[in-house]
């Protein structure tokens, strides 16, 4: 008979993969955390998400061995958790394993007192000795032996531990911050030039991106780049802002049968990716192409953003307007299986094409990895045309046939997992790029989806008080953090934007009171990533750093500064200096891990600029606004005047025109009907 444990009446996909392991695995529960009390056992919590490789392997190799599983079940309370399900714990016990070993990843396999603080920790650990690491069951054993025979000295180190991680979480409570002073004094210029050379240090200009491999799209420093060549005209800043989207979208990183991209690439060239795909890195390269778009006009950059939301919309688009979470790396046991080719597969589906596919994708008989193929590109279509002597629109019409006969094919093959839960705030990204990819594109079906999207999110995660943050099958679970709460409140003011849809913004202003007063710590301005009152964790913690995705606290702080022009609200505004003050120096140092920070800090530095649109044509003249890049806009529009809103109040439209009003802290220009005389204008003041 087939052994099931408690994870079978879970719903996440990644706890439903270890449902049938001999472990006895509780999920993160009050009966497990209770037992390791009453039975005083240490606590072995298990940490990964369902299209994590390395959590794949470690699951083969030890959860699913009887013997492996043995040694658990006596010694431990095993406990697994989904990390998307649960950032929060994920956040505490990934620092505390960084603490202890210096570095971190997933699986995380951490081992805690039955009072749930953590005293050893590591990754990965090979069935046998391997790695220069401990086999898993040595591991075991040792730990086993220690919380026996040396207890207090574990528990020491615990308590150690958990001091560490409260030290590192009392950052912001030492400065003294003066808001009398002018804005160019709190924020100077010069800071912006730093941070551009900050991050020009860490730049690959051959290949583009930042660092070394494995590889990050950095998607919010290549967005800094962006705004720094807006206002300073740099062309070196735009240079490697194009070179490193141009580079992964020709690279493997990019599925270019299928469209959308993988999370990261394993080697510097972006050719090998590892192949899962996430919902939160698409939506962050949909925005930041909508960017480069709006910059530069390279249709390279619309046709990428149109294939990856044609791939979102195909295969991570639930009936309900949802998106889901992720797809698997692996498919059939084997990383990347789904998504390579062997060169004699492509021929016998191409046929006459087939040579001129393989030779523009680089397919080779002997393959470009692991002896199949990655389609990837090394030159531009037009540069390969004209070293072949082709037409370049007969060219890429031959091209779009191939990859619709190749993808009719792979789907036909057994498809990685698709892990279909519905994530809050990775939502709320995935509908801010819609509205990205409408503002640059204009294409009325991305509004449309935006629109459908935020209709779903509010009717599902919203509950009496606050919201939840994750959904399955009709099951809301989780109470929010802070990372959905301010996602979500972008998406809304971004919505707003593209539909002058005041209603946004009143749920933008009343999910950030929420926020305020769920999260806030008031001594330093900045939020924590859970709500007071949660009871299952050791440490409260507040997260600054900008990693895979943005810190809830930076995009909070500019959410606050926007919501403070639009309502008049003057302590919001304070509120979001004060954050930003409280990290200026670390955002300046190290712009590249603050990224979303340090084009915050870049804004401020500027100044807002405000742009009303006001009269009976206001929605076609701000889309042709919308059009423009404009980082440091705040648009509303409406048909006539609104007294709710400090923008929309007292604008006349006489005889029936539609005028633009542009101001800065409410003091504006004379109103114009031209909209070139606008962009003229929006042009000088950056």
């Amino acid at each position: 008979m087939l052994h099931t444990n408690r994870l079978s009446k879970e719903n996440s996909p990644y706890l439903l993969q270890h449902a049938h392991n001999p472990v006895d695995w509780y999920p993160w529960s009050d009966e497990a955390l209770q037992k390791a009390k009453t039975e005083d056992k240490p606590v072995l919590v298990s940490i990964g998400y369902s299209s994590c490789h390395w959590c794949h392997v470690m699951e083969r190799e030890s959860f699913e061995d009887v013997a492996t599983a043995d040694i658990m079940n006596r010694h431990f309370i095993n406990i697994k958790i989904d990390r998307e399900e649960r950032p929060d714990l994920d956040h505490i016990y990934m620092d505390a394993v960084q603490s202890m070993t210096g570095s971190g990843g997933w699986p995380l396999n951490v081992f805690l007192t039955p009072d749930l603080k953590p005293f050893y920790g590591g990754t990965y650990f090979p069935p046998v000795r391997a790695y220069n690491r401990s086999s898993w069951k040595e591991v075991l054993y040792g730990i086993a032996n220690a919380f026996k025979e040396r207890r207090d000295e574990i528990e020491q180190q615990a308590n150690e531990l958990i001091q560490h991680l409260q030290n590192a979480n009392s950052f912001g409570t030492q400065n003294v911050l003066k808001f009398d002073l002018p804005a160019e004094e709190l924020f100077p210029d010069r800071q912006n030039d730093l941070m551009f050379e900050a991050i020009l240090k860490t730049a690959d200009k051959e290949w583009g991106g930042f660092g070394r491999a494995p590889k990050f799209p950095q998607t919010f420093t290549i967005s800094y780049l962006l705004k720094y060549h807006h206002f300073s005209s740099n062309k070196e800043a735009l240079s490697q802002a194009c070179l490193s989207l141009n580079k992964m979208i020709e690279g493997g990183l990019y599925d270019h049968i299928g469209g959308g991209f993988a999370r990261y690439s394993t080697d510097t060239e972006w050719l090998v990716p590892h192949f899962e795909k996430m919902l939160y890195d698409n939506a962050l390269l949909v925005a930041v192409l909508s960017e480069a778009y709006q910059v530069t006009k390279d249709p390279l950059y619309k046709k990428t953003i149109e294939e990856t939301l044609a791939f979102t919309e195909r295969e991570m688009t639930s009936p309900e307007n949802g998106f889901y979470s992720a797809l698997d790396a692996d498919s059939e046991g084997v990383e990347g299986k789904f998504y390579t080719w062997s060169k004699k597969e492509v021929a016998a589906i191409l046929q006459e094409h087939a040579e001129l596919f393989c030779n523009y994708y680089n397919i080779s008989e002997a393959g470009n990895w692991e002896e199949v193929n990655i389609p990837h590109i090394r030159i531009t279509a037009k540069a390969f045309c004209l070293q072949n002597g082709l037409d370049e629109v007969e060219f890429n019409s031959i091209i779009e046939q191939c990859k619709a006969k190749l993808l009719t094919v792979r789907n036909q093959r057994i498809r990685p997992l698709l892990d279909d839960k519905i994530i809050l705030g990775w939502n709320a990204l995935m509908n801010a790029a819609y509205s990205s990819a409408f503002a640059a594109l204009g294409m009325e079906v991305y509004r449309q989806k935006a629109i459908a999207n935020m209709e779903f999110i509010l009717q599902t995660f919203r509950k009496e008080a606050g919201c939840w943050h994750v959904y399955k099958e009709g099951v809301q679970k989780f109470p929010a953090f802070l990372d959905d709460y301010a996602y979500l409140i972008k998406a809304l003011l971004q919505l707003q934007e593209i539909t002058s849809n005041q209603d946004y913004l009143l749920a933008a202003k009343a999910l950030s009171k929420y926020v305020i007063a769920q999260f806030g710590e008031e001594k330093t301005g900045y939020f924590y990533f859970t709500a007071q009152g949660q009871q299952d964790i050791v440490v409260r913690k507040k997260e600054v750093y900008d990693g895979a995705v943005p810190s809830g606290n930076a995009v909070m702080a500019d959410n606050l500064a926007q919501l403070a022009i639009l309502f008049d609200l003057p302590e919001w505004k304070e509120r979001s200096a004060k954050m930003l003050l409280g990290l200026q120096d670390t955002i300046v140092h190290y712009p590249g891990s603050f990224a979303v920070w340090a084009s915050l800090l870049f804004k401020k530095s500027k100044g807002f600029t405000e742009l009303a649109v006001v009269g009976p044509d206001h929605e076609a003249k701000r889309d042709g606004i919308l059009k423009l890049f404009r980082p440091h806009v705040i648009l509303q529009s409406s048909a006539g005047n609104n007294r709710t809103f400090p923008l929309l109040s007292n604008r006349e439209t006489p005889e029936g025109n539609t005028l633009f009003y542009l101001c800065k802290e409410y003091n504006c220009l004379r109103p114009t009907a031209e909209i070139e005389e606008i962009r003229a204008l929006l042009s000088s003041i950056s």
